[in-house]
Order: structure tokens, then sequence, then C-alpha cells
């Protein structure tokens, strides 16, 4: 490089250059600081994006299983009187009505069966169960000789599930009878 008669270089720059220095410090330090807050906001995005992936996953799952609850739902009241239909025939037309008790039954069966692939079980509670309010509706409340109170002494209607969740609560009756 050129220098001239006092020993200054000729590319228009003189001496040593403290404020540019200065001024490639502070620009380095905005750089640095913009670049950690890319970073931090890329790993947000990446972050709220795995969430947002989880979620959806979630979702599809519970509207494979959960969603036909409300098909489910609406089949019950025909397994009832499925059920109610089997129960009021007198035992001395069974004989009679062989064929079409046979038919219902096999109604009932295929309907029972339709339900447990999909996930449906019936909550059948036994007389002498204790009562769980999570799983069983109290209908009425009567003293019961024999009994402790808590326990179910008549069952009205089963109950059913949905994989985990409660479609409907067993109808039960529960003794009053102090303990």
């Amino acid at each position: 490089m050129a220098q001239n008669e006092n020993g200054a270089a000729e590319n228009g720059v003189t001496g040593d250059l403290p404020e540019f220095e200065e001024f490639a410090v502070d620009e380095l330090e905005v750089l640095r600081q913009e670049r950690d807050d890319f970073r931090d906001k890329f790993m947000r995005a990446l972050a709220d994006a795995e969430n947002s992936r989880k979620r959806a996953e979630r979702d599809r799952r519970e509207a494979e299983q959960y969603g036909g609850s409300r098909l489910a739902r609406d089949l019950l009241p025909v397994y009832d009187n499925l059920n109610r239909a089997l129960a009021a025939i007198p035992e001395e037309s069974r004989a009679a009505s062989a064929a079409l008790i046979e038919g219902v039954e096999l109604t009932l069966r295929e309907l029972s069966g339709v339900m447990k692939r999909h996930g449906v079980i019936a909550l059948t509670p036994a007389v002498g169960d204790q009562f769980d309010p999570q799983l069983h509706e109290a209908m009425f409340e009567a003293p019961l000789p024999g009994t402790k109170a808590g326990q179910i002494i008549q069952v009205m209607t089963e109950g059913f599930m949905l994989h985990d969740r409660l479609l409907r609560p067993a109808q039960v009756g529960v003794s009053s009878t102090p303990g």
C-alpha cells in the first residue's frame, strides 16, 4: 500500500480507527443479541409445533375411541327393550313362541357382540354389591332387613362403559338399613 509523505496510508482512512472498532463491537453485539432472539423464537416455535402434534394425536385417538358414544348411548334403550321383551314372556307361552323368542335372543346377542367389539361393556352390579356413585344411579332407597346401608338391593337397568368412560350408570335400589 502506498504511503504519502506523512506516512499515512493513501486509501482515505487515517489513524488507528478507534471509532470504527467501537462501531464494529457494538454491531457485533447487536447481531449476537438478534441471533439469540431468533434462536429463542425458533425453539418456542419448535416446542409449539411439537405440542400441536401431540394434541392432534391425542384428539385423533379420542375421536377414534369415543366418537361413537352418541350412537352407543342411543342404542342402549334398544338393548333394554329386547331384555324387557324376553323377561315379559310368560313361561306357559314360551313353547308356543319358541321361534320368536329365539329370534329376539339372537338379535340381543348380536347387538351385545357389536357393542362389545366397539368397546361398550355392560356394568351389571349384583344384589349385595356396595353402591358406587361413580358407576351407579340410586333410583330409590329403602330399609331391607339383613342388609347394610349402601348395599344394592335391586338392579333396574344395567350400566354401560365405553372403554374407560361411563356411558350410562346402572340404575339400582339401595338399602337404607342402619348398619
